[in-house]
């Protein structure tokens, strides 16, 4: 979301920090309250802002549920359709939040029952201070009224961002949200998005289902790398039922090439992170449905694990990062950050492997045959190699 002046040096300040993550406290214990019930892995799915910013309306959020049906998303994991900002206009005289009746003239309860009828879930969107970062009625005093409202809608995945909100405290400003979602009459998946400010990994796990940990991405190489590669040492906060989040897919929006979105994707995966499509499901090419669909990568961010990767080695433009899964095998990332094709070799033992291993390329559905000690790929510009490990 676009933020108000007054935050824009607090997050230029975190994030040129980015690559220092502090080894900060350990990891929390005890997830959300309702954590293992709607978020035992990263929720997957779509939402609106990446793509149509304020140019939202039922019509669209339609569509979209019926596109993530047709094109096969949904089978392949997807299941909430999320509504960022720009829904809503006002309140009326109890207090209760308005939704635009030019643009969901049905409301949202019956958006909600379109969605729910395809066996997809709805997710929506508000604001812990005073506005949203549109300047649409925040949900600041109103917490409570809110998630019961949308609960009475029937909404299943809550986003709660950070604008306008100068002088309060997020982890008290997020509990109260998340006592809120314990007592409402459905369970809903509760993403925190408050841009990784007063490091919310350390009480994201006990507070929410998965939190913001930086800034927002944007449709380009520079910014999504910056994200993507600064969350090594957050591994140990995420697990089965929260998660760190590093913002939302640009896979398909046409702002990177497909060596960029191949190395996006996989990061996420590896991450662990949820996978919240961001481009327009109506309309995109098969290349971008291939990336978004492929089941075999989609595993890795599922992996019933919940263990989140990280770096194993760097050197220069070059890294390796790996993820211990369920089944006793490992996700292995490749990754050139250069400027120019180039060899990555991987050695077993930096994941405290054997001697040998069996490797199969995910992103080809390729069995690389068995190895011993090491493996070298080329590896293209800005471009990743995507590895499962087993004996």
């Amino acid at each position: 979301m676009r933020r108000q002046k007054g935050n824009l040096l607090l997050i230029a300040m975190f994030l040129f920090s980015a690559c220092i993550i502090p080894a900060v406290a350990q990891p929390v214990a005890g997830a959300a309250t309702s954590g293992s019930r709607v978020s035992r892995t990263p929720p997957m799915g779509w939402n609106s802002w990446n793509k149509f910013a304020c140019n939202v309306s039922e019509q669209l959020i339609r569509e979209t549920a019926d596109a993530m049906i047709s094109t096969g998303m949904h089978t392949a994991g997807y299941e909430y359709v999320n509504i960022d900002d720009c829904w809503q206009v006002s309140r009326d005289a109890a207090g209760s939040i308005v939704a635009d009746p030019q643009h969901f003239p049905s409301g949202i309860k019956a958006l909600a029952d379109y969605v729910h009828a395809k066996g997809l879930k709805l997710g929506i969107y508000t604001d812990a201070g005073r506005m949203t970062c549109q300047k649409r009625p925040g949900s600041f005093e109103h917490e409570k009224q809110d998630i019961d409202t949308y609960a009475t809608w029937g909404v299943d995945y809550v986003k709660v961002d950070w604008c306008f909100a100068e002088g309060l405290d997020p982890e008290t400003q997020y509990e109260k949200f998340k006592q809120a979602i314990a007592q409402a009459s459905r369970p809903m998946v509760f993403s925190i998005c408050n841009w990784g400010v007063d490091a919310p990994w350390t009480w994201g796990p006990r507070t929410g289902n998965l939190w913001r940990t930086t800034g927002d991405i944007s449709d380009n190489y520079d910014r999504m790398s910056v994200i993507g590669f600064s969350q090594n040492g957050l591994e140990k906060f995420a697990g089965p039922g929260h998660w760190n989040d590093p913002d939302m897919l640009e896979v398909g929006n046409g702002g990177m090439h497909h060596d960029e979105y191949v190395t996006h994707m996989s990061l996420w995966v590896l991450l662990a992170a949820p996978l919240l499509a961001g481009n327009d499901l109506r309309s995109m090419d098969s290349d971008t449905k291939a990336m978004l669909t492929n089941p075999e990568v989609i595993a890795i961010d599922q992996d019933l694990k919940g263990v989140q990767a990280h770096r194993v080695w760097d050197e220069g433009p070059l890294e390796i990062w790996a993820r211990p899964l369920a089944d006793g095998s490992q996700a292995v990332g490749l990754f050139n950050r250069g400027e120019s094709t180039l060899p990555i070799k991987f050695l077993l033992k930096s994941i405290g492997w054997g001697a040998s291993a069996h490797l199969r390329d995910l992103w080809q559905h390729q069995d690389l045959g068995r190895v011993r000690e090491s493996y070298t790929d080329e590896v293209p510009k800005h471009g990743a190699v995507l590895l499962k490990i087993s004996k």
